[in-house]
C-alpha cells in the first residue's frame, strides 16, 4: 500500500445526509413539554438569516456567488424590459461587489400597503416583494420568486443602494438586512438613473475565508451579455485581485448576435459536422414570451448544454429542454419520412443532443422554478410551446439545406447505429484510432488506443466537467461528466441499478462489464480517477461512485485502477508567486517558507472544480508532473469486513448509521458534540 503524501489527510468515513441519518419514528420525545410557548414566529428577514440554504442553496461558493446572480438578474429584467441598456459589475477590495444598471430606478415613495416605508425599504426587507408579478411593470423576469434582492441584503453584513430616479438620487443603508435609516435624498442628478447597490457579504453567514473569485464573475458578466443582444455589460475589477491570473481587470460586453455568437466562441477552433449552425428566435405561440437558440454538432461530440429562462441559467433543465428536444427529434424525423431516408426512425432525442453544443433562451411571462435558486424549469406547458414554434423552424431549416440535413442525418444515425451495438453487446472494446468511438454520457475519450497511460477523470457536473476537458491531455486523458449525485447502489433494487442512465454510462464508457462478469482485462483505461468538489456535496458524491466500484466492480479496486483526485484547498499569490496549498497545515508552511516576511499575501480558497480556470485544473489536479492521486484499497477496520461496514453506512437501513454517528462522534470534536 503506497505511502500516505503528508498533506493528505486520511480518507474520511462514508457519510449521508442527516437527513438520511436520522430516522424520526423511531426516537421519542424526553418529556411532553411541546406547548405554545415553543413556537417561534420569525419576521422579516430573520428566517434567511437563519436558514440560507432554503433561499441559495447552501452557504458554500455557489451560493456566494449566487448572491450576485440575484442583482445581476435585476438588472436584466430592466435591460429585458426595455428600460435599461447598460449595466455594471465591479469587484473591489473587501469583498464588495457593486451591480449598477441605468433603467428607470427602485420606487422610492411610500408604499400603499406600507405607508411608514418607502417602496425601496419594502423591496429590501420584505421576502416576496417587488413588481414582477402582475406582469405590469416587466413582461418576463427572471426573479419571479420575489426573494432575490431581500435575499442578498439579509446575507450582507452591510448594503448600500442608491437610486437615481426623476432627476433626484437617493440613498438607504442597511446592516445583516435592518435599515440603518429611512432612505435619503442626496440631491439632483441631471444625466443620472438607475438602482446601484453595493453589498459585502456577511463572515458569519459565509465564513471570513470564502471570497469572491474574479474569475467566476467575469464569466458571469459575458454570459449574460450574450443573453440578450441589446445590452451592454461593463465589468471591471481592482488589479491587485487579478494579479497573476487570466481575467482582466476591465473589459465590456456587447454580442449583437446574441446566442449565435456565444455558440461561435464555444466551437472556437473546432470542427464541426454541418458548417451552418441551427439557429433563429421566435415568438411562442399564444404570446406569452419568446425563444432563441443556437445549436451545433462538433464533430469531437465534446456535448455542451445551456438551457436559460429570462436570462437565468437552469442548470437542470426542465421544461424547455424537454420541449427544444422533443422538436429537433419530431422534425427531423419528419424530414427523413418525406425524403425516404428509413434509418431516422433508430433515432432518439439523446443521438440528437447527445454530442452537441446547444444553448437556448426563453423569455416567458410566468415562469415556474424547481426552488429558490431557479435550477429547473417546471412551467408543464411550456414544453408544449418550446416544441411547437422550434419545430416548425427546423423542419425549414432542414428542407432549405438539404445537403447538410443529409449529412447531419447521417451522422446522428450512426451515432443510433453505434448506441444500439452497444446494447446488443453490452461490453465494449476499445477501438482503433481510426474511427472514433462515440459514448453516452458526455464523454470527452483520448486519442490513444492502448490502455497504458491511459486515465480517465469521473467529474461532477458540466461545469467541472467543461474545465477538466480544457485542461487534459488529449492524447491519454479521458473526461466523463455525471449530472449530479449518483444513485446509491447499495440501496438500490437491481431494476433501479440497470435503469439509471449515469451508472449504465459509466460502465460503457470503461467497458469491463458489472458484477460477476467484471472483467479487469477488459478496463478501457489504466487509470480511474474520480475527482469532485472538495466539499461536502463533492464527498457525498465520491463516497457513492466509491461504493459503485465496490459492489459491482471489486477486482477494479483489488487491481490498483481506482483512484481519488486531491485538488488543492488553497491558491497564495504575492507579486509574481503563485503556490498551491493542499490544506490548512501546507498554507501555514507556505506561508513561513515560500512567502516569509511577505505581507499582503493573497490567499483563496477553492471550494469547488468550477471556481478553478482550466490552468490551475491541470497544474494542480491533472497534471501527473505535479499533482497528488489517493490510491483506493479494500481493507477491513478492526476486524469488521468492508462489505459490513458499506451496508451499515450506505445500505437500507438509517438507525445502523444513527449508531454510527452516536459511537463516532466523538472523532469530530469541531462539532460540539
Amino acid at each position: 500500500m503506497p505511502t500516505r503524501p503528508p498533506w493528505v489527510k486520511p480518507p474520511e468515513p462514508f457519510s449521508q445526509p442527516m437527513s438520511d441519518l436520522l430516522d424520526l419514528t423511531r426516537m421519542k420525545p424526553a418529556a411532553d413539554d411541546y406547548n405554545a410557548d415553543q413556537i417561534e414566529v420569525l419576521e422579516g428577514l430573520e428566517p434567511v438569516r437563519r436558514r440560507p440554504g432554503m433561499y441559495i442553496g447552501g452557504t458554500d461558493g455557489g451560493a456566494l456567488h449566487h448572491l450576485v446572480a440575484e442583482l445581476l438578474d435585476n438588472a436584466m429584467d430592466e435591460a429585458v424590459a426595455g428600460f435599461a441598456s447598460r449595466i455594471e459589475i465591479e469587484l473591489a477590495q473587501g469583498n464588495r461587489v457593486t451591480v449598477r444598471d441605468n433603467g428607470r430606478g427602485i420606487p422610492v415613495d411610500p408604499h400603499p400597503k406600507f405607508p411608514t416605508k418607502s417602496a425601496l425599504e419594502v423591496i429590501l426587507t420584505t421576502l416576496h416583494s417587488g413588481g414582477k408579478f402582475a406582469n405590469k411593470a416587466y413582461q418576463t423576469a427572471g426573479g419571479l420568486h420575489g426573494v432575490g434582492v431581500s435575499v442578498v441584503n439579509a446575507l450582507a453584513l452591510e448594503l448600500e443602494v442608491e437610486v437615481a430616479r426623476s432627476k433626484s438620487l437617493w440613498r438607504q443603508r442597511y446592516a445583516k438586512g435592518a435599515p440603518l435609516g429611512p432612505p435619503t435624498a442626496e440631491g439632483a442628478v441631471a444625466n443620472r438613473r438607475g438602482t446601484t447597490i453595493s453589498f459585502v457579504p456577511d463572515p458569519e453567514i459565509f465564513g471570513d475565508r470564502l471570497v469572491f473569485e474574479p474569475e467566476r464573475l467575469h464569466r458571469m458578466a459575458r454570459s449574460k451579455a450574450y443573453l440578450f443582444r441589446g445590452v451592454e455589460i461593463r465589468w471591471s475589477c481592482d488589479p491587485a485581485l487579478v494579479q497573476g491570473r487570466p481575467t482582466p481587470d476591465k473589459e465590456t460586453f456587447h454580442f449583437p448576435a446574441g446566442l449565435t455568437d456565444f455558440l461561435k466562441a464555444l466551437l472556437e477552433g473546432r470542427d464541426i459536422v454541418v458548417d451552418e449552425p441551427f439557429a433563429g428566435e421566435t415568438d411562442l405561440g399564444d404570446g406569452s414570451g419568446r425563444i432563441e437558440w443556437a445549436a451545433a454538432w462538433p464533430i469531437d461530440e465534446e456535448a455542451y448544454a445551456g438551457f436559460y429562462c429570462n436570462t437565468v441559467p437552469t442548470a437542470l433543465g426542465g421544461t424547455h429542454e424537454q420541449g427544444f428536444r422533443s422538436a429537433l427529434l419530431k422534425a427531423l424525423r419528419g424530414h427523413a419520412e418525406r425524403t425516404g431516408y428509413k434509418k431516422a426512425s433508430l433515432l432518439t432525442a439523446d443521438d440528437i443532443t447527445g454530442g452537441a453544443a446547444i444553448l437556448v433562451s426563453l423569455f416567458y411571462k410566468t415562469p415556474q422554478f424547481q426552488g429558490q435558486t431557479k435550477e429547473r424549469l417546471v412551467s408543464p406547458e411550456v414544453a408544449r410551446l418550446v416544441e411547437a414554434a422550434v419545430k416548425d423552424r427546423f423542419e425549414l431549416w432542414l428542407g432549405d439545406h438539404p445537403a447538410t440535413a443529409t449529412t447531419l442525418l447521417d451522422h446522428l444515425v450512426m451515432r443510433a447505429e453505434e448506441r444500439l451495438a452497444r446494447k446488443k453487446s453490452k461490453e465494449v472494446k476499445r477501438q482503433s484510432a481510426t474511427r472514433r468511438l462515440r459514448l453516452p454520457g458526455k464523454l470527452a475519450d483520448c486519442s490513444i488506443a492502448d490502455r497504458p497511460g491511459t486515465e480517465i477523470f469521473i467529474v461532477e457536473g458540466d461545469s467541472a466537467g467543461g474545465s477538466a476537458k480544457q485542461a487534459r491531455n488529449r492524447e491519454t486523458q479521458a473526461i466523463l461528466p455525471l449530472r449530479g449525485k449518483i444513485l446509491n447502489v447499495a440501496s438500490a433494487t437491481a431494476d433501479k441499478l440497470d435503469a439509471n442512465r449515469e451508472l449504465q454510462d459509466l460502465a460503457t464508457a470503461l467497458g469491463c462489464g458489472t458484477g460477476k462478469h467484471c472483467r479487469v482485462d477488459d478496463l478501457r483505461y489504466e487509470k480511474v480517477v474520480v475527482m469532485t468538489d472538495a466539499d461536502v456535496d463533492g464527498a457525498h458524491i465520491a463516497a457513492l461512485l466509491m461504493t459503485f466500484f465496490f459492489r459491482e466492480m471489486r477486482p477494479l479496486i483489488e487491481k490498483g485502477h481506482l483512484y481519488l483526485a486531491q485538488p488543492p484547498l488553497y491558491r497564495l499569490a504575492h507579486g509574481g508567486t503563485i503556490e498551491y496549498a493542499r490544506d490548512d497545515r501546507d498554507r501555514e508552511r507556505l506561508l513561513a517558507t515560500t512567502f516569509k516576511g511577505k505581507k499582503n499575501v493573497e490567499t483563496g480558497r477553492f471550494k469547488g472544480l468550477g471556481e478553478m480556470n482550466p490552468r490551475q485544473l491541470k497544474e494542480t489536479t491533472m497534471d501527473p508532473k505535479t499533482r497528488q492521486l489517493l490510491a483506493v484499497r479494500v481493507q477491513d477496520v478492526e476486524g469488521k469486513p468492508t462489505t459490513e461496514i458499506i451496508e451499515e453506512l450506505m445500505g437500507k437501513k438509517p438507525e445502523l448509521r444513527f449508531k454510527f454517528i452516536q459511537e463516532n462522534a466523538k472523532l469530530a470534536p469541531e462539532l460540539d458534540v
